[in-house]
């Protein structure tokens, strides 16, 4: 963790999150390090649909056909985001945290993450096997991390 606020640093890069499932724990990780300041620009939790038509411009028809927890919709989580925040990274979550709420086509831990770097995007499907909620915050959080670690470099 650490090491990723050095780098942002040393490349001036700001970040920014638009969080669903986790409901700000990206940022609050992200906020918990010496320096974040420096880099952490904007956290948005969009939970609710409704937020993520109002706040991100996430067009309905996405939300209605796709659903919250999509490729696409976190595709246009961030996207929009990116337009909001002006940062050089920015990282979108949307997922099923559990323990309820899962289908067949869309199980507990199916969560998606979006990151966004200058015009390179990209939407990474992740399906964590932990039914606890926490674990599965954690995990994305975790996921997310290594992800942005990856595209700063």
């Amino acid at each position: 963790m650490k090491s990723l606020i050095r780098i942002l640093i040393k490349k001036k890069l700001k970040i920014s999150f638009a969080e669903s499932c986790t409901g700000g724990l990206l940022a609050s990780t992200i906020t918990s390090i010496s320096g974040a300041s420096k880099v952490f620009n904007l956290g948005l939790i969009t939970y609710s649909n409704q937020a993520k038509n109002k706040v991100l411009k996430v067009n309905k028809n996405i939300l209605k056909k796709y659903g919250a927890v999509s490729h696409e919709c976190c595709s246009a989580m961030v996207k929009n985001l990116s337009k909001i925040s002006k940062a050089s990274i920015n990282v979108s979550i949307t997922g099923i945290a559990g323990p309820k709420g899962g289908t067949k086509q869309k199980p507990v831990g199916l969560v998606y993450i979006g990151v966004k770097k200058g015009n390179k995007i990209e939407i990474t499907r992740c399906l964590f096997k932990s039914k606890k909620r926490s674990s599965i915050q954690r995990a994305t959080v975790k996921k997310a991390l290594s992800l942005i670690l990856r595209i700063s470099k």
